[in-house]
């Protein structure tokens, strides 16, 4: 499995982003996908993430501004942020759990995209 991300860039602090993150290669079997970020100080944190069903989950940092969604069809997640603040900042990684064989999980992860958010 392949993930291609994009969408990031350089944003005033209020403003809006939208990254996605497409899968290719061997996809059968993709569960749960999302995104992570790192930070200049900070460790890397899981920000958002969906399941195969559509079940989401945010960390609380960006409840209520930032939305996961995801196209199955596509294999294909997305991330809507909105009032976007300067501790946003981050390298935004994606990434897919797919489960194979036996049960097994395999994680993989896009190359992250940066996201800078200007006061």
């Amino acid at each position: 499995v392949q993930l291609q991300a994009s969408g990031g860039g350089l944003v005033q602090a209020g403003g809006s982003l939208r990254l996605s993150c497409a899968a290719s290669g061997s996809t059968f079997g993709i569960n749960a996908m999302g995104w992570y970020r790192q930070g200049p100080v900070k460790q890397r944190e899981l920000v958002a993430a969906i399941s195969s069903s559509g079940s989401t989950d945010y960390v609380d940092s960006v409840k209520g501004r930032f939305a996961i969604s995801r196209d199955n069809a596509k294999n294909t997640v997305y991330l809507q942020m909105n009032s976007l603040k300067p501790e946003d900042t981050a390298v935004y990684y994606c990434y897919a759990d797919q489960v194979r064989g036996l049960g097994y999980h395999y994680d993989y992860w896009g190359q992250g995209t940066q996201v800078t958010v200007s006061s």
